[in-house]
């Protein structure tokens, strides 16, 4: 059985920040909606200072999705582990996050409508 995914153009403008810094500020958001989870804002890398960005080697697959890519967080005050990921070659279903990176809104990092 599939799996319902919608991927629309998220409305405003959208920030990412972490350990107290902005990471990211966009208006070209993109929100995807997957069935059984909340929805995840994608942010295009280039609204993304992606020198607070590290490469992990952390790796997952989702089956409707592909393979997701992770990276940390460096901050002022720490390190935050795989707080981040983009699917650098998605499947052609969702290909619209590609160029994307999507945080987990926790651990003092927050996304946010401004």
């Amino acid at each position: 059985m599939a799996k319902t995914i919608t991927i629309r153009e998220a409305d405003g403008k959208w920030t990412v920040r972490a350990g107290g810094a902005v990471l990211g500020e966009t208006s070209r958001a993109l929100e995807l909606s997957e069935e059984g989870y909340p929805p995840v804002i994608y942010f295009p890398r280039e609204d993304i200072a992606m020198a607070f960005l590290d490469p992990s080697d952390h790796r997952t697959h989702c089956p409707w999705k592909g393979d997701a890519a992770y990276f940390s967080i460096v901050a002022q005050s720490r390190r935050m582990e795989n707080a981040a990921w983009s699917y650098e070659d998605p499947k052609k279903e969702v290909a619209r996050i590609a160029g994307h990176i999507a945080f987990h809104s926790d651990d003092g990092v927050t996304v946010e409508q401004i």
